[in-house]
């Protein structure tokens, strides 16, 4: 059951990706509503797993996998509509990259027998980069809540960038100092 609800997260970008590209007012309401079902499953699969007995290699190589799917998708077409511009740009470009890197040292510690677990503080990270996107979706042109939201929205996705550069700064140092200490 929990590595369905980690799949269903994966699948439910493309029907999210599609609302950017509807001209329609209700589509960016339905990618607020796909967009908050997929992070859902973010946190409603690691509980049902737990509670199940199911936890597995392939979810824990599923889960993060499945959060950075969404989340590129989502910051890539923020950007492409506009929403995330000028300086958030550079935010949701520092979110991109991060996740590329991490991900590229935890490959290479695993191939040395090593890992690079994740944080409270990454865990905060993620929980405040899906606030912020669905809140910049909610405060969206044609979204359900208006620009009056905007500014909430701008603050959490700069706190999530924020918590993202720090993490993967933290995670870098732990990574260097493994890969250094260990044979290859």
């Amino acid at each position: 059951m929990a590595n369905l609800l980690t799949a269903l997260r994966i699948f439910l970008i493309a029907p999210f990706a599609a609302m950017f590209f509807i001209d329609a007012p209700w589509a960016m309401n339905a990618a607020f509503f796909i967009f908050a079902i997929a992070a859902a499953t973010d946190f409603v699969d690691g509980w049902v797993a737990r509670a199940r007995g199911e936890i597995s290699a392939l979810g824990a190589a599923l889960d993060p996998v499945a959060d950075k799917l969404l989340m590129a998708a989502a910051l890539l077409l923020l950007v492409r509509n506009g929403v995330i511009r000028d300086l958030g740009v550079i935010a949701a470009l520092a979110m991109l990259l991060r996740e590329i890197l991490v991900g590229g040292l935890r490959e290479a510690l695993a191939g040395r027998g090593a890992l690079l677990p994740v944080t409270t503080l990454a865990k905060w990270k993620t929980t405040a980069q899906l606030v912020g996107v669905a809140l910049l979706l909610a405060s969206a042109p044609g979204g359900l809540a208006g620009q009056s939201l905007r500014p909430a929205a701008a603050a959490i996705f700069w706190l999530a960038a924020v918590l993202t550069v720090s993490t993967g700064a933290a995670y870098v140092a732990r990574a260097v100092s493994l890969l250094r200490d260990r044979p290859g």
